[in-house]
């Protein structure tokens, strides 16, 4: 197959975590792309569509959460913290929970910097008077946090239990990473959804309208310019398949026919019906929920669900490391 031309040095310019994630991904087998690639400007506003869709219940049961847990945070956490928003996107739900604890900043962290300023200067409007400080990063990894908020005591935010779209093993890092950032005594309030029937979670995650596909499609649309890549868009659907066995949803890109691209000057071939592993969302029972969170250095001090049980609110402390009897 003839290699492209790079327009304008475009795949030089490219993330090269980018880069080594889709490279690597593409050689492996079975062969998987870190879900943290979706979100280009484009990936960001398809998954704000999605949140609005009717089969997605995630977001409006975890708003309608917020709401009814508006009081007993407040009380909880108490006013003046800076509000930590990990993974912030359009902020959505922020204004909920900045109006139950009054804080004394907010720090958005997203690795899409252009919606990221954009959602800030948003909320910056709302909330007059708010310190707002936006910081484009990969919150996989320890984020140094603003100057200004260095002295202030912290809740994180983590909600869109978008801890389920890490394995048991790098959710826990990274619940480790956080309490790093945000330090012993802080607290961080977050989002879990819970193990329910197949029936309302494929839906969810494979909707009747197509933008989860369209989201999931992106990823190839976004390595093509990105990457100089060849990939034919039409030769790859999107699959969501409910693994029982690790508890969660996968979101796949599923081959049509066998095909053979290019990707930064290198060749790939997919043969029909391999597919390319992109998303993972676990869900967790009650007690397996609080394992991880211990396990990740957050004790549970507060818990919220909707009338069904099908979503978490939960609030968590960075108490001292418990030692062994």
């Amino acid at each position: 197959m003839l290699k492209p031309e790079i327009e304008d040095g475009q795949a030089s310019l490219a993330d090269p975590a980018f880069r080594a994630d889709v490279l690597n991904g593409l050689a492996a087998r079975p062969r998987a792309i870190p879900a943290r690639w979706f979100y280009d400007r484009r990936g960001s506003e398809l998954f704000e569509h999605i949140t609005d869709l009717p089969e997605y219940y995630p977001t409006r049961t975890e708003a309608a959460l917020l709401d009814q847990a508006a009081g007993a945070l407040a009380e909880a956490v108490g006013p003046g913290r800076a509000v930590i928003e990990f993974g912030s996107g359009s902020s959505m739900k922020t204004p909920r929970l900045l109006r139950a604890v009054a804080p004394a900043a907010y720090v958005p962290i997203d690795i899409s910097g252009e919606f990221l300023r954009s959602s800030a200067a948003d909320l910056s409007r709302q909330f007059a008077g708010l310190a707002v400080h936006p910081v484009e990063a990969d919150f996989m990894h320890p984020v140094p946090l603003p100057r200004a908020v260095a002295d202030l005591p912290k809740l994180g935010f983590f909600p869109g239990s978008t801890i389920g779209n890490m394995t048991p093993a790098s959710a826990t890092d990274l619940l480790r990473t956080m309490r790093q950032s945000l330090g012993q005594g802080s607290m961080l309030l977050i989002g879990i959804d819970r193990v329910k029937d197949e029936a309302v979670l494929i839906p969810a995650y494979a909707d009747s309208a197509g933008v989860t596909a369209a989201f999931n499609l992106n990823l190839l649309e976004r390595i093509n310019r990105e990457l100089g890549g060849t990939i034919p868009i039409d030769a790859f659907e999107h699959q969501a398949v409910w693994n029982d066995d690790a508890s969660r949803i996968e979101m796949h890109l599923r081959a049509t026919r066998d095909v053979a691209f290019t990707v930064d000057g290198r060749d790939f071939s997919i043969a029909a019906s391999e597919t390319i592993h992109t998303e993972n969302s676990h869900k967790y029972g009650e007690r397996g929920a609080r394992v991880l969170l211990r396990a990740g250095g957050w004790t549970p001090v507060a818990e919220w669900t909707d009338p069904q049980g099908w979503f978490a609110l939960i609030l968590t402390e960075a108490k001292p490391v418990e030692t062994a009897p």
